[in-house]
């Protein structure tokens, strides 16, 4: 009789952790998808805001066309950052899409020294007016990427640190990929002159 007691205390015990563990693994896979989908929501949250950038970009050229007609380079080179911002759009490329980013920046600033040279054109409304927007999505555009990969970084250590890690690894979920824009700009050493 002390033994049948000592077994079903065992046996008890053993459910209890077994219904113990189940309830740690649906806790860690709930918060693994929870944060992934938060890493998604602000990915989605980098491309609103590039898109609008890449939609408000046409209007600004097509203003500044008017009054610099040789300057076609700097016009080829939006569309070439348009089809490959569409193009890692297209495929969820992280990475392609940061590189379209940082071909739109360059070809931008392109176009605002090309703009110095025309005082007329800065005294333009609408190409005030699109300025002012264009500032405005930039400012949006650095902060979504800021949030993005504060929250990348937040799902990654979740999904690298143990225990959660065997769980992520059971359930195949990824790490998230940081929106970075190389620029060679920033890599250098900024020269003082005096």
């Amino acid at each position: 009789m002390l033994f049948g007691n000592a077994g079903l205390i065992i046996a008890g015990v053993v459910v209890l952790l077994i219904v113990l563990l189940i309830f740690w693994v649906i806790g860690a896979y709930n918060k693994l998808v929870k944060a992934r989908n938060k890493v998604k929501n602000s990915w989605s949250q980098i491309d609103v805001q590039l898109q609008r950038r890449f939609d408000l970009i046409p209007n600004l050229v097509e203003t500044v066309k008017g009054y610099t007609k040789h300057e076609n380079e700097i016009f080829s080179e939006f569309a070439k950052a348009r089809s490959l911002y569409d193009r890692a759009k297209a495929g969820s490329d992280v990475k392609g899409m940061a590189e379209a980013d940082k071909g739109l920046s360059g070809a931008l600033g392109k176009l605002l020294v090309v703009t110095e040279q025309y005082p007329e054109l800065k005294a333009n409304v609408n190409f005030s007016r699109l300025m002012d927007e264009l500032t405005n999505t930039e400012s949006k555009v650095a902060y979504s990427r800021q949030f993005y990969n504060d929250v990348a970084q937040k799902y990654n250590i979740e999904v690298e640190k143990f225990p959660g890690n065997i769980i992520a690894n059971l359930f195949n979920f990824d790490a998230a990929e940081y929106f970075e824009v190389e620029s060679e700009e920033v890599n250098k050493a900024p020269k003082v002159e005096f």
